[in-house]
């Protein structure tokens, strides 16, 4: 049995997202929706995961993070947190 490509993927809010298996035309979108996601249930500690790569993922949630108006910081992971290939952000709260 096949995966409908346009079925909407679940995506469990917990502060914690894997863009692993995302497109970049699917993050445009899921990042503000996430991050308004979060902000809805508490929670002001993000950490996305990108991937290391070429650095284009990384660059395309950089972006996203900049545009939305909750994203008070964010910064690349340290050694426990995955390094450059997680992006640890801070929301406005309430």
């Amino acid at each position: 049995m096949s995966e409908d490509p346009d079925e909407p993927v679940v995506v469990p809010i917990t502060g914690e997202l894997d863009l692993h298996t995302f497109r970049p035309k699917e993050v445009r979108e899921l990042i503000p929706d996430y991050i308004d996601e979060c902000l809805r249930l508490g929670i002001h500690s993000l950490r996305i995961v990108h991937g290391k790569g070429t650095g284009t993922m990384r660059e395309l949630v950089h972006k996203k993070l900049r545009q939305h108006p909750a994203v008070i910081s964010f910064r690349l992971g340290d050694e426990q947190t995955g390094s450059w290939g997680a992006t640890l952000v801070r929301l406005v709260d309430p």
